[in-house]
């Protein structure tokens, strides 16, 4: 989605593949020494490409985009905003392939959460009702997930257009599916957003159902957000933990984007918690600030308005793509809105939680 303008304090074009390269001299120098490009003790940014930046493909333009995921086949999956759906090659980038999504009429998507299922089926929210679809490798749609009341778009719920469905998830084992809100929900505070959990369903249990592709409701976690920033995007670590990121703007001063680590566990179900106040008894997800992006090198990025780092734009996809060494190799994406003042930028980081 495009970003809103935000009151939070605000703290080279590469083409080389994406793997990421540390060179140390043994396990102590590991612990030890400072990593290379370092944005904070946890994260160290190896490259940036804005090698994608206002081209197109196929007809195409290729930009708006708001996810990413890493296909059965190692290539990139990146989902535009504005309903297409690309393939890219793993180390450059390129694109290979582009499908048009569409909802059941056949109209556009506010197309912002992406996971490529284990059979290769794409799962996409839309901010637009919300809504979560499971689609095709060519873009038929097969079917759609339920969505409770409260976290439609108003009138029909409670929630705010554009402040829906900002981020997609699928946990270690596939059989738990999780969606992020991008803002709050009428009556709960702001900043507390809510974290849908869908189930998948196994064909032994309900004899009716799509087996693998059948998902229910699940558990709902709240999340507080730093003030005035937005959740835009989660990925779930092998070990069940979320990297999360928020993201807001503020004009004449720029991106502010975080990198949070959070913990579901202990966190209390808040499906059937009307309002979420802080009020006591009632445990939100519990993150842990892994680095603020504006605190990476900028490593000779240039930007197209004014920014607290060049090297920031409007980050809002994020997809990990393997490890390096114990570090999760992490690619970033921001969405230039199809704008001359942003620009759709890849970053490849290397995060130890």
């Amino acid at each position: 989605m495009r970003p809103r303008s935000v009151l939070a304090p605000l703290a080279a074009t590469l083409t080389a593949g994406l793997a990421a390269v540390t060179c140390v001299a043994g396990p102590a120098a590991a612990q030890n020494a400072p990593a290379r490009n370092a944005c904070s003790p946890a994260v160290s940014i190896e490259r940036f490409s804005d090698a994608l930046d206002k081209t197109t493909y196929e007809g195409t333009f290729v930009g708006n985009f708001s996810a990413l995921a890493v296909d059965r086949d190692g290539a990139i999956a990146a989902l535009s905003d504005r309903s297409a759906l690309f393939t890219l090659d793993p180390k450059t980038l390129s694109p290979r392939s582009v499908v048009p999504l569409a909802d059941e009429s056949g109209a556009a998507l506010d197309s912002e959460g992406l996971v490529v299922d284990r059979d290769g089926t794409r799962l996409v929210s839309s901010e637009t009702e919300p809504s979560v679809r499971r689609y095709s490798r060519d873009g038929a749609i097969l079917d759609r997930l339920p969505v409770p009341d409260a976290l439609r778009v108003a009138p029909a719920g409670r929630a705010t257009t554009n402040q829906t469905f900002e981020a997609l998830t699928l946990l270690p084992g596939g059989r738990t599916l999780l969606a992020g809100m991008e803002g709050s929900l009428s009556g709960d505070t702001a900043g507390i957003v809510r974290l849908q959990t869908w189930q998948r369903q196994s064909s032994q249990s309900n004899p009716h159902s799509h087996g693998h592709r059948d998902f229910r409701l699940g558990a709902q976690y709240g999340y507080r957000a730093d003030a005035g920033l937005g959740l835009v995007e989660t990925a779930a670590t092998p070990d069940g933990r979320l990297l999360v990121l928020e993201r807001g703007f503020t004009a004449g001063v720029g991106n502010t984007v975080r990198l949070y680590l959070a913990d579901l566990r202990h966190a209390t179900d808040t499906s059937r918690v009307d309002t979420l106040t802080g009020q006591k008894g009632v445990r939100l997800v519990r993150k842990t600030l892994l680095a603020d992006i504006a605190d990476c090198p900028s490593l000779g990025a240039t930007a197209k308005q004014p920014q607290p780092n060049p090297l920031l734009d409007n980050i809002e996809g994020m997809t990990i793509t393997g490890t390096t060494r114990g570090a999760l190799r992490v690619l970033l994406v921001s969405d230039d809105n199809q704008g001359a003042t942003q620009t759709t930028r890849f970053y490849s980081l290397q995060v130890r939680p």
